[in-house]
């Protein structure tokens, strides 16, 4: 990802993440954090991935953030100086459990080694 692309990708996490914190008003966004952005290079689309703290709302977390694109893209065009905000598509990020499956695996086979 070029330079550009990164800082882009940059700011839309930190203004998605305090828009979400202050400006939206709905109770399945709660506890949410937005841990990536991807922009596409044309700047059509950007993935947002976050996990959230109570992983059985994932869902419905997915659908409220979804419903609230719309609302965030509009408080984005004052907020980032670009021409064009990119569709906003909320992905929920697994690679923490990922990670967490990883490291409780890796405990278990050094338990098995001391044994």
């Amino acid at each position: 990802m070029s330079v550009k692309l990164e800082r882009i990708a940059d700011a839309l996490i930190e203004q998605i993440s305090y828009i979400l914190k202050t400006e939206v008003k709905n109770k399945d966004i709660d506890f949410v954090t937005i841990t990536d952005a991807k922009v596409t290079s044309d700047l059509a689309q950007a993935k947002i991935y976050f996990t959230v703290l109570d992983d059985s709302k994932r869902d419905t977390t997915l659908k409220a953030l979804k419903s609230a694109s719309g609302f965030i893209r509009h408080e984005l065009r004052d907020r980032i100086d670009i021409r064009q905000i990119p569709e906003l598509i909320f992905i929920y990020d697994e690679s923490i459990e990922y990670g967490q499956r990883i490291e409780e695996k890796l405990k278990e086979i050094r338990e098995n080694e001391k044994e």
